[in-house]
């Protein structure tokens, strides 16, 4: 992945190209804005189409709008709805789903140029432009011993994991990442400019919080501060002997978060000896090791990056697993349990199942083409979601009387030729995951959007209720559905 989040501006634009050459969008865009609109043959357009994490999200679009600003992002999105153009928008382009941030033949939006990064006055919010990804933000915040509920990776886009909600390193104290915008800059289907909050376009406000890029498009967050010199926090990895033993601590956790200064990601790594790591963050510059943590801190390592550091050393350190230029899948789901017993039972049968299906993977692909396939947990319980409700709540509904076992299947592989058969055994996984959790009584319908497979379905996971207030959302603010038609990509609400 490239970590830097801003391309440098270039001269060469579609002035010079025939109308005829390009698309309907492209031509469009060209006449009042042709500065920021770039052509096959520029270096902007070889940067920004291929600056995307995965080769999975790499297409070939027409030309690329960059624009500088939110003027000129309006004005753009304004040209290409009266061309009636289809176009794509990346922000960090951290999701790999093929065509969810790119597209073939239309227009290419990129936001690398929309680069608002400043404090306000009394530190307590930062706002941060779309053009950014976490790292960027965990460093310039810790200059100012401050830091930010956002991605755990550094490589992640800021726009991406906030419009999906958010899990982050603070869900015990703060809850999604979401949940700590205060303010979003709105770029709208009719080329208006918005601001939603909790008193102007409050109902806007609320859809941002996991309604993805369903409403409009977003310049700027205004996001809480939380202050942080350092925190004890790193990856604790067990050999396989002790698999059973680390799960069983996984499930102990999860049903009884007592510390909302913590914060975990077990995860088992499967190879030619599987390994199980856990994520450990603790909100404390003195504190190490706390009691909380001693199921996964007793088992013996095999190794340890756990110390004190900032967030933006540590997310600098889990960028590291991020590798640039493979063909990824990310699949979602969870499970939901009122005690150790059932949420030991959940995780058990999630890695049973999966592993169990793996010999069918493996048969299919040479071992030397698997960069990297990985299972991971979210446990996500009461504090967390009270933190958020007490921020006003968000789209995910997730009920705070339960808790939650979010996990994640991740499958990373090299040559497209394989492309077709980890999709199949992806979806049928994920399928037989579910009908397992389905018949223990412990299934939930929630995919976080951030982990989840083009094939999976997201907002009815949300509740009835919630689906139908975004629909009407999006049908106030974007009555002829833009969002919906002319921009394919993403996650829709039907």
């Amino acid at each position: 992945m490239r970590l830097g989040s801003v391309a440098l501006p270039l001269a060469g634009g579609l002035a010079t190209v025939a109308a005829n050459s390009v698309s309907a969008g492209c031509r469009a865009l060209t006449k009042p804005l042709g500065d920021a609109v770039f052509s096959r043959n520029t270096e902007v357009y070889k940067y920004e189409s291929k600056n995307f994490w995965s080769n999975t999200e790499i297409l070939s679009p027409a030309c690329v709008f960059r624009p500088q600003s939110t003027e000129q992002l309006a004005e753009g999105l304004d040209a290409l709805v009266h061309a009636n153009a289809d176009f794509a928008v990346r922000g960090g382009g951290h999701m790999g789903i093929k065509g969810s941030n790119n597209i073939d033949g239309g227009v290419l939006v990129v936001m690398s140029n929309l680069t608002t990064l400043q404090l306000n006055d009394d530190q307590s919010i930062v706002s941060v432009g779309p053009a950014y990804r976490w790292q960027d933000v965990y460093t310039f915040l810790a200059k100012h011993d401050l830091t930010a509920a956002g991605g755990r990776l550094g490589p992640v886009g800021v726009p991406g994991l906030l419009l999906a909600g958010g899990v982050n390193f603070y869900g015990n104290q703060v809850g999604f990442g979401c949940d700590t915008v205060v303010n979003y800059e709105v770029v709208l289907a009719d080329g208006s400019v918005v601001q939603a909050n909790r008193s102007s376009n409050p109902d806007l406000f609320w859809a941002l919080k996991g309604g993805s890029s369903n409403f409009g498009l977003v310049t700027r967050f205004d996001i809480e501060t939380i202050k942080s010199r350092k925190v004890w926090a790193g990856a604790h990895t067990v050999a396989a002997q002790y698999v059973d033993r680390f799960l069983a601590a996984a499930a102990t956790y999860a049903s009884d978060i007592s510390d909302p200064k913590t914060h975990i990601v077990p995860a088992l790594v499967p190879g030619d000896s599987t390994l199980a790591s856990v994520i450990l963050f603790y909100d404390s510059e003195t504190e190490s090791y706390p009691e909380i943590f001693k199921p996964f801190t007793d088992i013996p390592s095999v190794s340890s990056t756990v110390g004190f550091k900032t967030v933006a050393e540590f997310a600098a350190e889990t960028g590291e697993m991020v590798v640039d230029g493979i063909n990824d899948v990310f699949v979602a789901g969870s499970v939901t349990g009122a005690s150790y017993e059932e949420l030991h039972q959940g995780i058990s049968i999630i890695n049973t199942t999966f592993f169990n299906e793996l010999p069918k993977l493996y048969k299919q692909i040479p071992t030397a083409n698997i960069s990297t396939i990985q299972l991971d947990w979210q446990p996500i319980g009461a504090d967390w979601l009270k933190a958020s409700e007490a921020r006003g709540g968000n789209t995910l509904g997730l009920d705070s009387s339960k808790t939650y076992l979010c996990y994640a299947e991740v499958v990373e592989w090299i040559g497209s030729a394989y492309d077709d058969i980890v999709a199949e055994w992806v979806e049928k996984t994920t399928y037989a995951i579910n009908n397992a959790t389905q018949k223990a009584g412990l299934y939930d319908p929630f995919n976080y959007m951030g982990d989840s497979a083009g094939f999976q379905s997201i907002f009815p996971g949300y509740g009835e209720k919630n689906h139908q207030k975004l629909i009407s959302i999006a049908q106030k603010y974007d009555p002829h559905g833009v969002f919906q038609t002319l921009m394919p990509g993403g996650f829709k609400i039907y």
